[in-house]
């Protein structure tokens, strides 16, 4: 078949006469010294060939394959079609021009030292195709004996001099015009640092000198272009540093001013607190002027959350009589954000657990709620979902009632403060939330819960971000159970302990390193969290009843900690870096202690799931080698978790067409208890013999990805399912599919 296809697709009948197909390039090099990073030089001078020969598919020319079919009289919308996605016009050896490419070459050589080498191409012929031939005889290259500086003028030649003793250049280094070019950038960046706000790297010129050798060295001289501005060649310093809180047009013309700690507010009323918002103002009066002291402003005022635009504009003043300093004024414009809004959202939601329905969602917001940049948000949402699923779970049903009210202050509330310059990236987010919510699971029961959160967030660079919330209160209520649930609850001692312990009170610390949103080839993530209760509450539990868990506040109390990590990595390659090779490692493990000796149901691990290992249903894999299919007194899909858990995902990426993008995966992991629930009959117990114990499964996937919001099918079967016999367990269930439907990446 892949014979007759080749066939099929052969290009040469359609080849006009007279012309031959260009096939590429050859580059052969013959040195006459040996060179350093040769490869790299061949592959600096390969890149330089032109034109692009036709691309290839498993040997077949199918872009001109599909180019030729449509020249036809009468093209079919098929081959229309393809030739408009992957056609490609045809490159013959009359479309290239060696000549030209000698003299690209010639230049590309001289840009690395290799003065002086000589250059001929020649093409080769057979009966359908040619390429050519580039011979490239590169003479021994001009290497640098040193580096000085030319007279400048002062103040710079200060500053230059200074800049240069950091210089990547070395004794005997090769001659190299990309290497000037990005050192006139190295030096004209160091210069903006010193206050040099009128330099250009353009100003700048290499002089290389040859007259004191004959073998081919070199003296290499910075100096400056002639007639520079005067003012190119002075530092300059910030005069005036000018806020405008609420920027409009009228603002410009504002008389009211508030001068706080050297810093001039223009505002008519005061519609955010100077005292705030200084400290997100790192341009300092009398300081040098310093780009990335602007740039790290402009990015701290945006964090606020209360503007919309930060534009912060230089103006140079009076400069004075000696020409050796100049004086800027800083304009720093802020434009608010609509200070209050109603947003209201009607969603068809689809979550891990399989349940899917509309909800209601209505948020008021109120930004810059105290005026100094805090925010008010207050939701209220109405749910109803269903479990889109067969079996025992089928025709499972809840609605949700929600209300949650959020404070965000844009600095640290804390009993002690920090210097101004502590937080030199961002200023940490102290958040502060109260909220409340009843569920109704039909045939099952009520669940009525309250949470109150204190803590921060901060970002130490684009990188990382800690979290860490000293005071997490969670508090649950179980009602209105059904004796189905009841039963439930009676053949799993270790569920019902779970769901008694209503009050949990800790801290909770997570550290994140995210790379994914830069251009990187190689990117990381890396999550941390650590989740730790009921240690400060414990000093105030009382033992109401000899030989039961103590209580706070009539409340049973849960005592635990809990910490994992989950790490992810993503391959970038290919055409435009449209292409992912994506990995996945999860540990997590969890312990109870104290008042506790079973980690609350909310706490605890499950695996299986659009966001796990999708070849199983939500919670259906483990604990262990649990099979829930062989009891039918527990209903699985409350009892399938565990305090540990493991987990490895490896998926491939590509383009399809247009938004629509393709996967192939496989995932593996499960879920253990430490300490073995008497349920399973042991066989959840976390052991050494573990990898034999992982649920195992690999499919396909279809992804749609408008600018960044993904809808993803992902239909995977099991290929090792844990919960079978020894001996029987690896078994690639072709006929058993499981289709996940989720929203975003599964990693």
């Amino acid at each position: 078949m892949f014979v007759l296809l080749l066939y099929s697709c052969s290009i040469n009948k359609y080849i006009p006469e007279g012309e031959r197909l260009y096939t590429g390039a050859t580059i052969e090099m013959k040195l006459d010294s040996v060179v350093q990073n040769k490869d790299k030089l061949k592959n600096n001078l390969s890149n330089v060939v032109r034109p692009e020969p036709n691309s290839k598919f498993l040997g077949m020319y199918l872009g001109l394959y599909y180019y030729y079919k449509n020249k036809k009289e009468k093209a079919n919308f098929v081959n229309r079609w393809l030739y408009k996605k992957f056609g490609e016009e045809p490159v013959y050896q009359s479309d290239v021009s060696p000549l030209e490419v000698e003299d690209v070459l010639r230049n590309r050589l001289e840009n690395n030292g290799f003065f002086y080498s000589t250059v001929n191409s020649s093409f080769i012929e057979k009966k359908n195709t040619a390429s050519v031939l580039y011979n490239l005889n590169i003479t021994k290259p001009y290497t640098m004996t040193s580096y000085q500086l030319d007279s400048l003028p002062f103040p710079i030649s200060a500053a230059i001099s200074e800049i240069t003793e950091q210089t990547p250049f070395q004794k005997n280094m090769r001659f190299s015009l990309s290497n000037l070019k990005l050192e006139r950038e190295r030096i004209d960046t160091n210069l903006k640092q010193k206050g040099y706000y009128n330099f250009n790297s353009n100003f700048l010129v290499f002089e290389a000198d040859t007259n004191q050798y004959k073998n081919k060295r070199f003296d290499l001289f910075l100096k400056l272009k002639a007639k520079v501005p005067q003012k190119a060649i002075i530092p300059y310093k910030l005069k005036e540093i000018n806020i405008y809180p609420n920027y409009n047009l009228k603002d410009s013309s504002t008389t009211k001013i508030t001068r706080f700690k050297n810093k001039n507010f223009f505002q008519e009323d005061i519609f955010f607190k100077p005292k705030y918002l200084n400290d997100f103002i790192m341009l300092k009066e009398g300081e040098t002027f310093n780009p990335t002291t602007s740039k790290n402003t402009a990015r701290r005022l945006s964090s606020i959350g209360a503007y919309k635009y930060v534009n912060i504009q230089y103006e140079e003043i009076d400069t004075l009589n000696t020409k050796k300093e100049g004086s800027l004024a800083a304009n720093i414009y802020l434009s608010p954000l609509t200070k209050r809004a109603i947003r209201a959202e009607l969603q068809a939601v689809t979550k891990s657990n399989n349940f899917a329905g509309p909800t209601l969602g209505v948020t008021f917001s109120n930004r810059n709620l105290f005026k100094g940049g805090e925010t008010l948000n207050i939701s209220g949402t109405l749910g109803y979902e269903t479990q889109v699923s067969s079996g025992a779970n089928a025709g499972l049903s809840s609605v949700e009632l929600g209300v949650k009210a959020e404070l965000i202050f844009p600095r640290v509330i804390a009993p002690f403060s920090f210097k101004e310059d502590f937080f030199e990236y961002s200023i940490p987010k102290t958040k502060t939330s109260l909220s409340t919510t009843y569920l109704s699971r039909s045939q099952l029961y009520s669940l009525l819960s309250g949470a109150a959160l204190f803590g921060y967030v901060w970002n130490a660079n684009k990188y990382i971000t800690y979290e860490i919330n000293p005071i997490s209160v969670n508090y649950t209520r179980l009602s209105n159970t059904t004796p189905e649930f009841e039963e439930i609850l009676d053949n799993n001692p270790f569920l019902r302990r779970s769901f008694d312990q209503q009050f949990i009170s800790g801290l909770t610390f997570s550290f994140t390193y995210n790379e994914f949103s830069s251009s990187k080839t190689h990117q990381f993530y890396v999550n941390s969290t650590l989740d730790v209760a009921g240690n400060s509450i414990g000093l105030f539990g009382k033992e109401e009843v000899s030989g039961q868990p103590k209580q706070f506040l009539g409340l049973e109390y849960a005592q635990y900690a809990k910490v994992d990590v989950d790490f992810r990595y993503h391959f970038n390659f290919g055409d435009k870096k449209a292409q992912t090779i994506a990995a996945r490692l999860f540990g997590g493990y969890g312990y109870a202690y104290g008042n506790s000796n079973v980690i609350p149901f909310v706490k605890q691990y499950f695996s299986g799931g659009p966001y796990s290992v999708r070849a199983f249903n939500i919670r259906s894999l483990g604990p262990g080698t649990y099979d829930g299919r062989t009891n039918q007194n527990t209903t699985s899909f409350f009892d399938r978790t565990g305090n540990i858990r493991l987990e490895a995902n490896l998926e491939y990426r590509f383009p399809i067409f247009s938004f629509f993008k393709g996967a192939v995966f496989a995932d593996a992991g499960n879920v253990w208890n430490s300490e073995p629930n008497p349920t399973f009959d042991g066989q959840d117990r976390f052991t050494s013999d573990f990898i034999n114990q992982l649920g195992m499964g690999a499919g396909v996937g279809l992804r749609i990805d408008v600018q960044g919001f993904v809808i993803r099918f992902d239909l995977a079967a099991p290929f090792h399912d844990p919960a079978l016999p020894e001996g029987e367990r690896l078994d690639f269930r072709l006929d058993e599919p499981v289709l996940n439907f989720a929203i975003g990446y599964s990693f």
